[in-house]
């Protein structure tokens, strides 16, 4: 049997091995979920728990390392980092991040003109400047890039997890448990990421920390605006009396729709987002691109005595233009 005229085989057979390459990686992915997706939504205190762990050690493994940022040698880059790094779940500490970030720049640095054969372009002030440029755009930018990715995951699945463990909680104080065993519960019902963090307080709690002490420490590591209310109502109640249940239930149904006008204005705002990611993410993954495949597009003219101009004048246009897109796409509600 002979195919129609109109018809290309090559065409054909390049269709049925990307449909049978789709079908492998569908079938790959629902084996995983069906068998270690449900082990990874387990929280890591439970697990620990099991393991017959004290309160101690389950604080050490689920708290990350922190960095003192007053003996740091540039605090408020340790800062960020060290918020971003704590809504990422990232337990390495800021001051080893940015270290390890610094010797990957210094290491691309140095080996990438040996293995791309360009040392000897390497003569001016202005190539070694697109050098470390081409170095700390793989060994920073793009770091920096991935954690605020993971951080903003991480934060979207807590925010839509919270109005269940309120739920969960509010059952459980008016079912008659205390405060610690209704939080137990709610660690024992929800999965990652939220379970973890819940199972913090309750390590701390148990390790000798005041619950407000510990709310205010899960406050500081998550810094969404639910957790806050959420930390400022326990904390109230605490000092001042009454049905903490209501109180959690009244709260729960205030970010739900909270959360409804939320997901109206992210919708809203979609585009704006996603021209401004793209916008942070397109130069500095061109320039990385090009700089790789051919460098002499940049080091032939590196001599030129407008070249070191022009470089600064586009860093500072590029980070102007970050500034401005992130306050311009900063919608809180």
């Amino acid at each position: 049997m002979t195919l129609p005229a109109f018809i290309n085989p090559e065409l054909v057979l390049y269709g049925i091995i990307f449909l049978a390459a789709v079908l492998l990686f569908e079938g790959v992915f629902l084996w995983w979920r069906d068998t270690y997706g449900a082990k990874r939504r387990v929280s890591k205190r439970m697990a620990l728990i099991e393991q017959g762990a004290s309160s101690a050690e389950i604080i050490t493994a689920l708290r990350r390392q922190t960095t003192d940022v007053s003996k740091s040698l540039l605090p408020s880059v340790i800062r960020y980092l060290d918020s971003r790094m704590s809504q990422a779940g990232i337990r390495m500490s800021a001051q080893r991040m940015l270290t390890l970030m610094a010797t990957t720049t210094a290491l691309i640095a140095f080996i990438f003109p040996v293995l791309g054969g360009i040392t000897g372009q390497i003569r001016s002030p202005s190539a070694v400047l697109v050098l470390l440029l081409f170095a700390a755009g793989i060994g920073m930018v793009l770091p920096v890039l991935w954690i605020n990715y993971v951080a903003a995951r991480r934060l979207k699945l807590i925010e839509a997890q919270f109005p269940t463990a309120l739920d969960v909680l509010v059952r459980g104080l008016r079912a008659g448990y205390p405060i610690n065993s209704a939080l137990e519960l709610v660690v024992e019902e929800l999965p990652d990421p939220l379970s973890s963090e819940l199972g913090l307080v309750l390590a701390e709690m148990n390790y000798g920390y005041a619950l407000r002490d510990a709310l205010a420490n899960l406050a500081d590591r998550v810094q969404t605006p639910d957790l806050a209310m959420f930390v400022v109502s326990v904390s109230i109640q605490t000092e001042t009396g009454g049905s903490l249940a209501d109180i959690l239930d009244g709260l729960s149904r205030v970010i739900r729709d909270r959360a409804a006008m939320v997901l109206k204005v992210r919708a809203l705002a979609s585009e704006g987002k996603m021209t401004g990611s793209l916008l942070t993410a397109l130069p500095v993954l061109t320039f990385i691109s090009v700089f790789t495949k051919d460098p002499s597009f940049y080091l032939d003219v590196a001599d030129d005595r407008w070249f070191m101009p022009g470089v600064l004048g586009v860093l500072f246009m590029y980070v102007l233009g970050v500034v401005i897109m992130r306050r311009l796409i900063a919608i809180k509600v």
